[in-house]
């Protein structure tokens, strides 16, 4: 109901602002001014960095709500280079190195794969971890290192379940911040890709089927909610190469693992090629590259350069960057109040009861220590930034609360 009438109010407002001739404009064309640019650009192109149009709006400290929308517009800020970029493949690929040169030589911000340490370290830099022993064990620590030492525990359906929450948390705030400041961004991975590391754990046994239904139900109700990304590029391994690059890297817990098999790793391949990469493409433009023995960013960006985004705009029947066509500024204004506001309520999304699946419930003995031992921890007692034991100060005087704090 909030998000219908939000939608309302700026809709008539805005229309009530506009003269008749330029309504009757938008009605029977798409403004240039709304439309997203044609072609994504490199340093070497432009000439040098991004000149932003317009000053980026402080999003991460200022709410963006209805009446914000009033005064500062959303496609001022928009250039070639406002896209979305995901960087997928198999692990040890060597996504993060590329992401990051990417980034750099478009200008984008880059956002790295999630882990684990986004909830289990706190804002005051406290290993929640190290409460484990006071925890019972269905209410204890299981991150990536525990999932490859021991992908058959009852806390891997959770684990997963919470990687997929924290990529989708991760979109959201790349969507803000597009949205809010025209730069692009590149991720490492994306909510759109959880399914197939979902898919070939309960391949090889590691979820029930009961949990893979619980995940599939709670992606089937938020990722229709987001925007889809303009650009994904694949870096393919072959997995023999993959096995070598684990060893290369040497991390402990993933030359040691249980999980990195030749069924797993052709699962998540197969997974990758002939689903997500094939409905992705009906979307997104799609770049594959055989990164076996690594590549050059500077190519890739050539390549690039060479995608022209606005032959999507020329059909409007064409199913490619449908979720970036607005016709009115209006309705970009609406998607980033969405995305900038009302963060919240699309987290509220995963709150949907399921008690037919054991892995996924903890009695509510259990819940009640882990909340006794989880809040009296350092730094968990209070809001960030009013704990007074952590050094934190001026707790009279302060009245505001945080931005875009949801996970």
């Amino acid at each position: 109901m909030t998000a219908v009438f939000r939608v309302g109010l700026v809709r008539l407002v805005s229309r009530a602002t506009q003269s008749p001739n330029l309504l009757q404009a938008q009605a029977n064309a798409l403004p240039a001014a709304f439309q997203q640019r044609c072609s994504i650009s490199g340093k070497t192109m432009r000439g040098g960095p991004r000149v932003p149009k317009a000053a980026p709006y402080p999003y991460k400290t200022k709410k963006y709500t209805v009446f914000n929308a009033f005064f500062d517009k959303t496609s001022k800020r928009f250039d070639e280079n406002s896209k979305v970029i995901c960087v997928e493949g198999p692990i040890a690929a060597g996504k993060s190195k590329f992401a990051q040169e990417l980034a750099d030589e478009l200008d984008m911000q880059y956002y790295p794969a999630v882990d684990l340490d986004l909830i289990y370290i706190n804002s005051y830099g406290y290993d929640m971890r190290k409460l484990d022993p006071q925890l019972p064990p269905s209410c204890r620590s299981y991150d990536v290192r525990n999932f490859c030492l021991d992908p058959s525990h009852d806390l891997a359906a959770q684990f997963q379940i919470r990687m997929y929450m924290l990529r989708y948390s991760q979109y959201i705030d790349a969507l803000q911040h597009v949205l809010s400041t025209g730069q692009g961004v590149v991720l490492e991975r994306s909510p759109y890709s959880d399914f197939v590391f979902m898919e070939a754990m309960f391949r090889q046994g590691y979820l029930s089927r009961g949990a893979r239904s619980v995940y599939n139900e709670l992606r089937q109700n938020t990722i229709g909610e987001l925007l889809k990304p303009h650009l994904v590029i694949y870096l393919d391994l072959p997995v023999d190469a993959v096995k070598k690059q684990i060893k290369s890297r040497n991390v402990d817990y993933e030359v040691q693992s249980k999980v990195f098999s030749d069924a797993y790793l052709n699962d998540v391949e197969q997974l990758y090629k002939q689903q997500y990469l094939k409905d992705i493409s009906t979307h997104a433009e799609l770049l594959i590259y055989d990164w076996t023995a690594g590549g050059e960013t500077e190519v890739v960006v050539e390549d690039i350069e060479r995608i022209d985004f606005n032959q999507f705009e020329a059909d409007s029947h064409n199913k490619k960057m449908l979720d970036w066509r607005f016709p009115l500024e209006t309705e970009w204004c609406e998607a980033r109040i969405k995305y900038c506001h009302e963060k919240p309520d699309l987290m509220n999304y995963f709150n949907v009861p399921r008690f037919d699946v054991p892995e996924l419930l903890r009695s509510a003995d259990d819940s009640k220590v882990w909340r006794d031992v989880w809040y009296n921890a350092p730094g968990m007692k209070y809001r960030p930034g009013y704990n007074a034991d952590m050094g934190d100060g001026g707790l009279l005087t302060k009245t505001k609360l945080g931005i875009n704090e949801a996970i």
